[in-house]
């Protein structure tokens, strides 16, 4: 099944949910999520059918319940974003990007090693500079 991953802020906290329960009941979401954002029912329902609708969730009726499980990986919804936000930003600033998202997020000792060894990898083949890719065939000092 294709997907649409293409997930809002909002739609994030409710595959959030969902991806660590495995399946919610709406009522579960909506309990979990009200604590957490204090957002309305509505809100939280109409969130839920908006990924229903792309295809990240799947429901089931059981008696007057609805339940939900997620259709698309968390890691691979989670790397397709990352592709679809690297793809749109200027490649000479995506180094300071992943400089900063390192400096902001909290990592394990073995992401870091396993880090540490992807960037020994890269820097045997890596460029001096890497190129602007805002304007086609351009050389630009962004």
């Amino acid at each position: 099944m294709e997907t649409n991953t293409d997930i809002s802020p909002a739609e994030w906290q409710v595959m959030r949910v969902i991806w660590t329960l495995n399946e919610a009941t709406s009522a579960q979401v909506i309990e979990i999520l009200q604590r957490k954002e204090d957002w309305q029912s509505a809100t939280i329902k109409t969130l839920l059918h908006r990924l229903v609708k792309k295809g990240a969730l799947k429901t089931t009726r059981h008696g007057r319940a609805f339940i939900y499980q997620p259709l698309v990986k968390e890691q691979t919804t989670m790397n397709d974003a990352v592709d679809q936000l690297f793809s749109s930003i200027c490649q000479m600033h995506a180094g300071k990007s992943l400089i900063h998202v390192i400096e902001h997020t909290e990592l394990s000792k073995q992401d870091i090693a396993s880090l540490q060894d992807l960037l020994a990898k890269k820097a045997v083949d890596a460029p001096e500079t890497v190129k602007c890719n805002c304007v086609p065939g351009m050389d630009m000092n962004c």
